[in-house]
């Protein structure tokens, strides 16, 4: 049941084992040329704008214990913000975000509970770029995660997250939730869904901020459908394909983000 935990889902309640490792490393293309407005509908970009967003993006799990994991990412993105007027582009290293997870207690039957935190580092660009790379603020998360293993029934499982998102200086705080729900196929073939949501907390400093980075806003809503179609090829190593639809929020970008992933891991 542990062996299919780590391959099936990367992130979750389940922890790494002492001196395990997870390195995943996802080329994503995510385009908009839409935005959720403050009523919740879907309005075009002015000008018949667009936003895309290319990056390579690396994720990092490490077992510092049986029940503690040391958890990573960092992305370097491509962004370019264009309409019928003006292009502008931007490209460079994006906010580093660095965290721990520690198992709290098993819940029997194949259950685990979690709490992680998370820190999200902005020092690796320049806030007056033409197209920002994020929001140049620190945040702080909080998150506590339950996971459930449905074997013997089917071999897959089940997840549930929420928690709390602290931006500093002018954004508003976050409320996290998200559920998940993975599957194996095959003894090669596994899928994932879940739906990943944010819900802004309505205390921005200024929430008349905007900038040509339609995704890094200050006050939002967003909830996001992420499909993954994954193969282990072999012990140590895997591939996935994802798609990741924006489906409903406020005062945010609507857009698809694909994606596929190489993984390597050592248990």
């Amino acid at each position: 049941m542990a062996c299919f935990i780590a391959e099936s889902a990367f992130a979750g309640a389940w922890t790494r084992g002492k001196g395990g490792w997870y390195h995943q490393v996802t080329g994503n293309y995510y385009t908009a040329d839409e935005s959720f407005n403050n009523d919740g509908d879907k309005v075009n970009f002015g000008d018949n704008g667009e936003f895309t967003d290319k990056n390579v993006s690396y994720y990092l799990e490490y077992g510092l214990l049986d029940n503690l994991t040391a958890t990573g990412s960092w992305s370097y993105k491509w962004l370019e913000s264009e309409n019928d007027y003006i292009i502008n582009e931007t490209n460079g290293l994006s906010d580093l975000e660095v965290g721990l997870k520690y198992q709290l207690f098993p819940t029997g039957s194949g259950g685990i509970c979690s709490f992680q935190t998370l820190v999200k580092i902005p020092e690796a660009y320049d806030e007056d770029e033409a197209v920002p790379l994020g929001n140049s603020q620190y945040d702080y998360e909080f998150r506590l995660l339950y996971g459930q293993s449905l074997y013997p029934h089917i071999p897959g499982y089940f997840n549930t997250e929420a928690g709390y998102r602290f931006r500093a200086e002018a954004p508003a705080d976050e409320l996290k939730y998200l559920v998940e729900f993975g599957v194996d196929f095959t003894k090669q073939v596994y899928g994932r869904v879940k739906l990943d949501g944010t819900l802004g907390m309505d205390n921005a400093d200024d929430i008349s901020a905007m900038s040509n980075n339609p995704t890094a806003s200050y006050d939002y809503d967003l909830g996001k459908l992420d499909v993954a179609l994954g193969w282990k090829l072999l012990k140590e190593w895997g591939m996935e394909l994802g798609y990741r639809p924006e489906i409903y929020g406020k005062n945010t970008a609507a857009g698809v983000n694909w994606s596929l992933s190489l993984i390597y891991q050592l248990e």
